[in-house]
């Protein structure tokens, strides 16, 4: 196939020729995987700026997705690609094949660190979504960050940045230009741009912005940080967000209420024990979706609501079909069991299943967010999407999104969400809200000059 880039693109190929260090937080569907190999391949085969280049990126996406990408355009179809997986021999057999760019999964930056030693080979490293490396504490992050120094090229990419908060950006952009925008600690990152928000005594647990300390955020790591919305960008359908209601019968309201306020309910003989905070918001939530784990892990039914609400969605439908996302295995094996009454015929996500859901030979596609967040192109099979069971992360509910809302995509993407109320559904559903307002402000802030990028011109 012959790549015409969009002007977007060509402008964001240029930049990754031009800078040594370059965040591209371009959002999902805008070619993000085309944009980099074209680079790569311009770096390494025609200007000889680079020896050899190192994609980082989530497991299922190293595993098939750049290599299928770069077998898809013409112009990459010399670029050799060796993917460092499997066991310690093969990854090793692997590293020593003669390659342009080398595919690695994050689990195993470390050991990639460790076996490389002083004689790191890579000098030029791509994040795929960079937002893996936004701990700072994280094994993976220390050891990238040991080896910068011999990294001439680093590129970060990302739908989203900052998933929780404006503080998930400081490891990201450390590892961009280490240290020098916002500070080489993440103590005068914070110190200069938050004050504490939640906390015990000396003990803080939250931070909040400054006044105009995000304008200043924004202003510091404008010109290595690039952003842009696949609304201003390509010509993408409606997307359509639908809240269905699903009211508890009195006894389940009841003994939700009983949870919620005393962290301990009885079911028959299984009981109910919510230790903490965070243990008591799990389990709430498993109990608005119909079962909940007693204290040896096996799942006990309450009740049938959101599975009825669930199953009269999907009747509504009308055969069209529906990416399903659910939160819990529980959730998994009663949707199956209720799809199976129905005759439908649904599938859980995997290699096959996502090629007869493209196929239209699957009517309900069963995925846990975390297993279809990134890399796999779902738009040619359906343009429902419902949320059996919420995530707290804005990052996974996006980019699950996405697999139905990208280019390609030629119908309006409606997102259905079942939401029990007055429960902590709606809880886990203005949290999202509120942190897509926060990563919002964050494209708006960096976002680049939209007529000038449109011209094809620089920023």
């Amino acid at each position: 196939m012959i790549f015409i880039p969009h002007p977007y693109q060509s402008y964001c190929i240029e930049r990754l020729l031009q800078e040594p260090a370059l965040g591209l937080y371009i959002d999902m569907g805008l070619g993000k995987s085309v944009i980099t190999l074209t680079a790569i391949n311009e770096l390494r085969r025609h200007r000889f700026a680079i020896r050899r280049a190192l994609i980082i990126a989530p497991k299922k996406v190293a595993e098939a997705t750049w290599q299928a990408e770069a077998a898809k355009w013409g112009h990459l179809r010399g670029l050799r690609i060796s993917t460092v997986l499997g066991t310690a021999q093969e990854r090793e057999a692997a590293l020593q094949r003669e390659a342009d760019a080398y595919i690695i999964n994050r689990e195993n930056v470390v050991w990639l660190v460790e076996y490389c030693g002083k004689e790191w080979p890579f000098d030029m490293v791509v994040l795929d979504e960079s937002t893996s490396f936004k701990s700072r504490q994280a094994k993976r992050f220390r050891a990238l960050a040991s080896v910068r120094s011999r990294i001439s090229r680093l590129v970060e990419l990302s739908g989203t940045p900052a998933p929780n908060s404006l503080l998930d950006l400081w490891p990201q952009v450390y590892l961009l230009d280490g240290g020098r925008r916002l500070g080489r600690y993440i103590t005068q990152y914070r110190e200069r741009y938050f004050v504490p928000d939640k906390r015990c005594g000396p003990q803080v647990y939250s931070w909040r912005l400054k006044p105009f300390a995000e304008e200043a955020i924004m202003a510091a790591i404008s010109d290595i940080c690039i952003t842009m919305s696949a609304e201003d960008y390509l010509q993408l359908p409606e997307l359509i967000y639908d809240t269905v209601p699903v009211a508890l019968d009195d006894k389940s309201q009841a003994a939700y209420k009983r949870l919620e306020r005393e962290a301990y309910l009885a079911l028959g003989d299984r009981e109910i024990d919510a230790q903490t905070a965070a243990v008591l918001s799990g389990k709430l939530l498993q109990l608005c979706n119909g079962a909940i784990y007693d204290d040896k892990g096996e799942a006990v039914v309450v009740h049938r609501c959101k599975l009825e609400a669930f199953v009269e969605l999907i009747e509504g439908l009308q055969g069209q079909p529906a990416l399903v996302f659910y939160a819990y295995r529980h959730d998994l094996e009663r949707l199956e069991a209720a799809l199976a009454k129905s005759g439908k015929r649904a599938a859980r996500l995997d290699a096959e299943s996502v090629r007869r859901w493209n196929a239209g030979e699957v009517d309900v596609l069963l995925a846990h967010p975390a297993s279809a967040a990134y890399g796999l192109n779902l738009q040619e099979g359906g343009h429902h999407v419902v949320w059996f069971g919420l995530t707290w992360s804005l990052e996974q509910y996006q980019q699950a999104n996405a697999r139905l809302y990208r280019q390609g995509q030629t119908r309006p993407v409606i997102v259905h969400h079942l939401i029990v109320k007055d429960s902590r559904d709606e809880a886990v559903m203005e949290a999202l809200v509120g942190k897509d307002t926060t990563q919002d402000r964050l494209i708006q802030g960096l976002r680049a000059k939209l007529e000038e990028i449109k011209r094809g011109g620089a920023a």
